[in-house]
């Protein structure tokens, strides 16, 4: 006998124990982006760090970063945790190509790469994302903190990011030729 019920909105979406045992098992896809402010011909001006409390609860700074689910496209992946960190109004203007500047492997020992994630092993497509309108932080961001590219590559800022996300915050500014 078959039941009718209500169809799983998020079917691509995992429960804490699938995700906890998959985790252990596999690396997940993620998408991550540097958010920027651009002049009129295309220089970064500024860039986005987030500051989160996080799992040590430590303050720390970050990027925009989440998992892409099952049956999702990267852009509509990379949309979706763009509105989900900086809000509805950020209006970020999603590169024409979905090639990352950068993929960043994440693994839980830090030995490995300069990434990494104490919950798994991760492989991230990165993206610089200019945003023009209002940010406003969600989910567990506390704020978002807007700074030259000099700031945000600076040592100090560096050593306040997550994961070695700092490394890869300086390998955003330079793939878009503001850092040398």
């Amino acid at each position: 006998m078959s039941t009718v019920g209500t169809p799983d909105p998020n079917p691509g979406w995992l429960g804490d124990d699938e995700l906890a045992l998959i985790r252990r098992r596999l690396p997940l896809l993620y998408v991550e982006a540097v958010p920027v402010r651009v002049d009129g011909m295309g220089r970064v001006t500024e860039v986005g760090l987030l500051l989160r409390v996080g799992m040590s609860g430590t303050i720390t700074r970050t990027i925009v970063s989440g998992r892409v689910m099952f049956g999702e496209t990267l852009r509509d992946a990379l949309f979706r945790h763009l509105e989900k960190d900086l809000g509805p109004m950020a209006f970020p203007q999603l590169p024409a190509s979905p090639v990352p500047f950068q993929v960043a492997e994440y693994f839980p020992t830090p030995s490995i790469t300069q990434y990494t994630d104490d919950r798994q092993h991760a492989v991230a497509l990165a993206y610089v994302v200019p945003v023009t309108g209002t940010c406003d932080p969600r989910q567990d961001a506390l704020e978002l903190t807007w700074m030259t590219p000099q700031e945000a590559a600076s040592d100090s800022i560096v050593r306040e990011t997550e994961g070695g996300r700092g490394a890869l915050v300086r390998a955003a500014l330079a793939s878009v030729g503001v850092l040398g």
